[in-house]
């Protein structure tokens, strides 16, 4: 499979290419130049495979030749080892649990899978490879973990300071070995802004072999198409074939994965996006007019985005046609205290604590079935555990969290970060100051 740049249709890359130069030097993002569309019986009888046979299947169908299905199936395997179960709150409603993983976030079918990919590729090169990745809360312990010890690799992640939760910032910071903190002074659209500046950079990319963990790379966003359909097979397995994704949206790459599986072949009658008071796709959906804005903080903050960088991948899955979109698309914004009480309402109808991001998800499921009632299931994505978010949830909510196996590892660790004002030249020192090849590294 050979990969374009949104900005240049002609151009083809291969999907090792993709990986490893995960933004084009035309700053477009790459997508495949033919999305596959995979069996019919396969997508009739989905409910007869498991996750990761599933998982497999697409990732087959997406990647092609480029890597022996052998050692395909090894990867997938081991990068989708935990569940993503769909629990049934009411007959018409359901929430999709991603934050089963080691992070307890979404984040990590994408950061699992590219970490591994990149481990394949990169096995048998002597060079390090330098991993950059800005997060504005679940994308860095994602990625944190997912590349931890990975041999050869190296990451480095940047997250706006004060403006992530207590244990999102532990699982950035207290990890060490091959990966590196920079906390910086500004917000996530300025952590974004310095990452996408040194991929662009020529004299960077020549001293250093550099690649993102974002999901602006092809390798994240590829694995989140994996839950919608294994979302679909648990709805198929009870007899249910119409459904609504309600999906929490900041970045829009889970999103843009649904509509990506979507294009494959998956079943899905609408997409709702819920976005926090960073409105730039609603607006963009209610006025045809794309008007990205700073990002504003808010209490659901790994959606604190004022620019939303797949949103173009999903423009180029619509030929630009927003009229196109919106058939399938709709968005609805919710601010902090809207979010607040979809998080208490969860809690005392259904007794289901939820983080913000989770509500707003629910919230717009809710919104968009108050417009188009139906015999459908309304499927809202639970993006992270609600124990990562002790500020944001009430107290008498909180209280009833269950800590997954794991989520305290980080109590006793000693935090490892360095600070950094929004200055591409310093944020361009620190990374050509740190060592080159992976056998000085290693030695360290």
């Amino acid at each position: 499979m050979k990969y374009y740049s949104t900005n240049n249709s002609d151009l083809r890359v291969s999907f090792q290419d993709a990986v490893f130069h995960s933004l084009p030097q035309d700053k477009g993002l790459y997508m495949p130049e033919n999305i596959p569309q995979l069996d019919p019986y396969f997508i009739r009888n989905i409910q007869q495979y498991s996750f990761q046979e599933i998982a497999f299947t697409i990732a087959k169908a997406v990647i092609g030749t480029d890597i022996p299905e052998n050692d395909l199936k090894r990867i997938v395997y081991d990068a989708i080892d935990f569940d993503a179960p769909v629990k049934f709150l009411s007959p018409e409603a359901a929430v999709l649990e991603l934050f089963h993983g080691p992070s307890f976030a979404f984040k990590d079918f994408g950061a699992r899978f590219m970490s591994r990919i990149m481990g394949y590729f990169s096995k048998d090169g002597d060079q390090l490879l330098d991993v950059l990745v800005a997060t504005s809360g679940d994308t860095g312990g994602a990625v944190a973990l997912g590349f931890l010890g990975v041999e050869g690799t190296r990451v480095t992640i940047l997250y706006p300071k004060g403006k992530v939760s207590k244990v999102q910032e532990d699982q950035l910071t207290k990890n060490g070995n091959n990966i590196r903190a920079l906390e910086v002074n500004g917000s996530f659209d300025d952590c974004q802004a310095l990452v996408k500046q040194a991929f662009n950079d020529p004299l960077l990319n020549k001293e250093l072999r550099l690649t993102s963990a974002n999901s602006i790379n092809i390798a994240r966003l590829l694995p989140q198409t994996f839950y919608y359909f294994w979302a679909y097979a648990q709805l198929r397995a009870q007899g249910m074939k119409e459904v609504v994704f309600a999906v929490p949206s900041g970045n829009f790459g889970n999103i843009g994965a649904g509509l990506l599986a979507y294009k494959m072949g998956l079943p899905v009658h609408h997409f709702v996006a819920g976005t926090n008071v960073n409105d730039t796709v609603p607006r963009f959906l209610e006025t045809g007019e794309y008007d990205p804005r700073s990002s504003k903080q808010t209490i659901s903050n790994a959606m604190d985005v004022g620019n939303p960088s797949n949103w173009v991948r999903i423009l180029d899955m619509f030929g630009e046609d927003r009229e196109s979109l919106k058939e399938l698309l709709s968005s609805y914004a919710f601010d902090d205290e809207e979010t607040k009480a979809g998080m208490q309402e969860l809690y005392e109808e259904f007794k289901y604590v939820a983080c913000p991001h989770t509500a707003i998800a629910y919230l717009a499921a809710k919104a968009y079935r108050k417009v188009h009632p139906g015999e459908y299931a309304s499927v809202f994505l639970s993006t992270a555990h609600p124990c990562k978010f002790p500020e944001a949830i009430a107290e008498e909510i909180y209280k009833d969290v269950k800590f997954p196996k794991g989520a305290e590892d980080w109590a006793g660790k000693e935090k490892q970060v360095t600070e950094l004002d929004v200055n591409y030249e310093d944020f361009r020192s620190y990374l050509l100051h740190l060592p080159r090849h992976r056998k000085f590294v290693e030695k360290l």
